[in-house]
């Protein structure tokens, strides 16, 4: 499924993302955004849409700052 047709509660497991992409995906995230997710993060539903992942990321950017 291309990735312009999702949309940002769409579930990227059911579009394709498997457990090694989720990974893949988490430390590019990491890089991007100069984070690190934390232990309790690291499970299907952070990386379940585009919609989780962007909350993810602001948490940890709030619990940063």
């Amino acid at each position: 499924m291309p990735a312009e047709t999702l949309s940002a509660n769409a579930d990227l497991y059911d579009a394709g993302l498997t457990s090694f992409a989720s990974v893949q995906l988490m430390l590019g995230l990491e890089d991007a955004f100069d984070v690190e997710f934390p232990e309790h993060m690291l499970n299907r539903k952070t990386f379940s849409s585009i919609a989780a992942i962007e909350n993810s990321i602001s948490e940890i950017m709030r619990a940063a700052a």
